[in-house]
């Protein structure tokens, strides 16, 4: 019975290839390692951060202003809509409060009372003269009279709170509309990065574009590293950040993003990957942050794009395909290529090695002539040493004799 229950349960890996069985292990570990890799930056540019056992909420409601715009559409809506609401119903129920204590209720057939609102007979024709009130309607309808002093100050009430909270509402709601979010998505990152050679240097690259024909004015390019550290003294620093020079001495960093570029970082003695190599890169677990801004040219707002690139999207190894092709009379971006990467001729060693071997290469060359002085140096003074003996002892024999 227990054989029939365990038979089919029975696993068989001998009949997977030998290749295949040793490379599957290394395969779930790379499959595992990717899975715990957590993003500080999503690709969409989206911080991977919430803030918690936040004590002084009071800030927010500080910046009620911000607090609105930050909030999503669907709340952003439901609280506009709500806030009308609740001031037309404030401000309909003092209306019919006003006539309910005046007695203007139960005199609404004698033409010879003079109410506070004319044709106000109850609190739906109340709540409709506030929003009339509040909207500057005015249907002709039902008008106050001179007669009502204190209907007159409760309508300069209503008049300047309804202003303050049209300014508010409709400000908050057009910033909302006009928020440079949605201009920066139509800025776009190249999905991996890549390293290779650039005028014989190893350079890390990456690719940008604008998919819009409104230009990004004064935008410039950023990127940093983040890693966890350890000091010399010991302390740890969970997710160091570290800038990565895109061309800040030079002014590469400022962009005229017409077509799409490609940023290049030169790895040098001053870059965090000065010592990475290869093999050291596919170990190691970092993330490349990329922040593009710039100025809508439309709207003159300042707008961010952010994409971020972990060491399983950086290609060691591969350039990016061109995609600027020339035209009858003009250039022509093909978009469709904008990812697209192949693979080129690029050492696996770090920038520091290669800059030894490069170094070693050279040495030789500037050492012949040295090593060549350095050998006969010591052979002339010999022999100059040699024949300066000879004489003296020459001298002496004949001194003697």
């Amino acid at each position: 019975m227990e054989q029939d229950v365990e038979t089919p349960a029975i696993i068989r890996p001998s009949k997977l290839p030998k290749q295949a069985r040793e490379d599957l292990p290394k395969h779930l570990a790379e499959m595992d390692r990717a899975k715990k890799i957590q993003r500080y930056v999503q690709k969409d540019g989206k911080c991977n951060v919430h803030h918690g056992n936040v004590r002084e909420t009071y800030r927010y409601l500080s910046d009620i202003f911000t607090t609105l715009v930050d909030l999503k559409w669907r709340f952003n809506l439901f609280i506009f809509v709500l806030v009308y609401t609740v001031t037309w119903l404030f401000f309909g129920l003092m209306w019919w409060l006003i006539a309910y204590l005046r007695g203007d209720l139960d005199h609404v057939a004698d033409n010879q009372w003079t109410p506070c609102v004319n044709n106000l007979n109850g609190f739906v024709s109340a709540f409709l003269f506030s929003i009339e009130t509040e909207t500057t309607i005015g249907y002709g309808y039902r008008v106050i009279t001179d007669k009502c002093p204190e209907g007159i100050v409760l309508l300069l009430v209503q008049s300047v709170l309804g202003s303050i909270v049209n300014a508010f509402m409709v400000g908050c709601m057009f910033v909302k509309i006009s928020q440079p979010k949605k201009r920066a998505e139509t800025l776009v990152f190249s999905s991996n990065a890549v390293i290779s050679m650039r005028d014989s240097r190893l350079c890390l690259m990456f690719r940008v574009g604008d998919l819009r024909n409104s230009h990004i004015v004064e935008a410039s390019i950023r990127a940093k590293l983040i890693k966890s550290k350890q000091t010399k003294e010991g302390e740890f620093i969970p997710l160091n950040q570290t800038d990565i020079n895109v061309g800040y001495n030079t002014g590469d960093d400022r962009l005229f993003l017409v077509s799409p570029l490609i940023i290049c970082h030169e790895i040098n003695q001053h870059s965090p990957f000065w010592e990475i190599s290869q093999a050291h890169l596919a170990k190691e677990e970092l993330e490349i942050v990329v922040i593009l801004e710039g100025m809508v040219e439309a709207t003159g707002m300042t707008c961010q794009a952010r994409s971020s690139y972990v060491s399983s999207e950086i290609k060691w190894g591969y350039r990016f395909t061109p995609v600027l092709t020339l035209e009858d009379g003009f250039y022509e971006v093909d978009y469709n290529s904008f990812h697209n990467i192949y693979e080129t001729n690029t050492p696996s060693c770090s920038a520091k090695e290669l800059a030894d071997l490069t170094n070693r290469a050279r040495l030789p060359l500037t050492w012949s002539l040295a090593s060549k002085l350095s050998q006969q140096e010591p052979y002339t003074e010999d022999k100059s040493q040699t024949e300066r003996n000879g004489d003296i002892s020459k001298m002496e024999s004949e001194s003697k004799v």
